[in-house]
């Protein structure tokens, strides 16, 4: 048997023709979309993204302990057990985040892996002189506009570059069994750069400043700035589109289908001036950010062009490919073998848990969904380590000062962690910078989130569900205090 995840990251669900988008052209998805079992019911757990990604090999929410971060020393991943249970498992990406301190643990786990240079600010091609930084832009522009001066052909972006690795990987084993292929595209994330050809499909002329890269903050553009951006990420998408039909094709070529699992899937969404925000991990984390699209197709029941409104989760996706490979879930992941759910829209879960540290706690029941607020100070906080690292550094000897040992949680394994105090802007890391207070949403009703309910019955019940989830989670105590649950729980 054989196994493929393709991961987009920052695929958005609502910019994709099988989730109902009539004016982006990603012909390829909805080709996808008639092959495999597209999930209406997708939701984020822990976010951004290697929290996100740390899900996909644990099977467990990990947002209410730490912070992004990198594998832990406890952790179960997903595609290791993998490897130590005999099926080959091989990784290639883009994500530079994986290269960084706060991620540097990942792809060890496999077998064997393969990166690819240069997305957004990848510290890659070095330059002493300083390039022509446009000031409305900022410095943190400097690293990537190097990187772009050697991306002046289709073939040179990252893009290109991971599907041709991806492509050789299969047709290199193809005949082989036993292998879990992680492949995984930086794109559509930000910025959205890409070629020509792509963008004179949404954008004849624009006249107005440089800008496919939004700031994590409220829309401060003129309407026309924000459809260009708009139209940067539609680009970026259709590009992405175009690649996943090469790699469609191939899979028709070779009849692939017969014995192959193929999961397409990402880590989160993004806010393209919707709710009159950018981007992401600054604001709540809204519908166009947390629920996201899922394509699996299962060799096995052979089900296709066919939807589920079930429940899912991205902790349920390790879960459900060790099952596949005839191996079950550790007792600390908290994910679902998703197969049922494929064969005949079987439940899994009845709520799911979201949210980033620091930030909201939001839970969701498919229907609805309750995003609950922290108290004033947005504290105790703590980051519960073994490996004391944040996005792109170690962290700081003024953080470390805080640390002190305490036993450990229910799925460290009998080992001790650091508490480490979580100050406020040391990282970028946690946030709670915008907050709409706590909140109530009808999802069926108001799918844009623009008008806030009162039903205390509903919120009674979406209260109670978040807390079992948290005790579920083995969440540390102050967290409650946090939330102001700490009379109820």
């Amino acid at each position: 048997m054989k196994a493929i995840m393709l991961m987009f990251d920052t695929l958005n669900r609502r910019m994709l023709e099988p989730y109902g988008c009539g004016w982006t052209i990603t012909p390829n998805f909805q080709r996808l979309a008639e092959h495999s079992i597209t999930f209406d019911t997708c939701y984020g757990g822990s976010l951004p993204c290697m929290p996100a990604r740390r899900e996909l090999h644990t099977g467990r929410y990990n947002f209410l302990h730490r912070a992004w971060g990198p594998i832990e020393p406890f952790d179960d991943s997903m595609p290791e057990m993998l490897s130590e249970n005999g099926v080959y498992t091989h990784m290639i990406s883009d994500h530079q985040h994986y290269w960084e301190d706060g991620g540097a643990t990942y792809h060890h786990r496999y077998n064997s892996w393969e990166i690819v240079r240069g997305q957004e600010g990848d510290c890659w091609k070095g330059q002493v002189s300083e390039p022509v930084v446009p000031e409305h832009l900022g410095r943190s522009w400097r690293q990537d506009l190097v990187n772009r001066q050697y991306f002046t052909r289709e073939e040179h972006q990252p893009l290109a570059q991971v599907f041709d690795l991806g492509m050789e990987f299969i047709e290199k084993n193809k005949d082989q069994d036993n292998w879990f292929l992680h492949w995984e595209c930086f794109d559509p994330h930000e910025p959205f750069f890409t070629q020509d050809k792509y963008k004179k499909l949404y954008e004849k002329s624009y006249e107005g400043p440089i800008f496919d890269w939004p700031e994590y903050q409220e829309v401060t553009e003129t309407a026309a700035e924000v459809e260009h951006a708009r139209n940067q990420y539609a680009a970026l998408l259709t590009m992405c589109d175009t690649y996943l039909g090469k790699f469609l094709d191939y899979m028709d070529e070779q009849d692939l289908w017969k014995d192959t699992m193929l999961i397409v899937n990402t880590d989160h969404g993004f806010l393209l001036g919707e709710h009159d925000l950018w981007a992401k991990s600054a604001h709540p984390w809204y519908d166009e950010t947390v629920h996201i699209p899922l394509f699996i197709w299962d060799p096995r029941s052979g089900i296709k062009n066919e939807h589920r409104s079930s429940l899912v989760q991205g902790i349920d996706i390790p879960v459900t490919l060790l099952h596949y490979f005839g191996l079950q879930e550790t007792e600390d992941m908290q994910g679902h073998d998703l197969e049922q759910v494929i064969r005949e829209d079987q439940p899994v879960r009845q709520y799911a848990l979201f949210g980033m540290h620091g930030a909201q706690v939001n839970v969701t029941d498919g229907n609805y969904v309750y995003m609950r607020d922290p108290m004033p100070g947005n504290g105790p906080l703590f980051n519960y380590t073994q490996m004391p690292t944040h996005m792109r550094s170690l962290f700081s000897v003024e953080e470390m000062r805080t640390a002190e040992l305490m036993p450990g949680f229910s799925f460290t394994k009998g080992t001790p962690l650091m508490k480490i105090n979580a100050m406020e802007d040391t990282s970028g890391d946690t946030t709670m910078k915008s907050s709409l207070g706590t909140v109530l949403y009808d999802l069926k009703q108001d799918p844009y989130q623009m008008h806030p309910i009162r039903d205390e019955e509903k919120e009674a019940e979406l209260q109670a569900a978040m807390i079992a989830l948290m005790k579920e989670n083995d969440a540390p105590s102050e967290q409650y205090e946090r939330l102001g649950f700490n009379t109820l729980a």
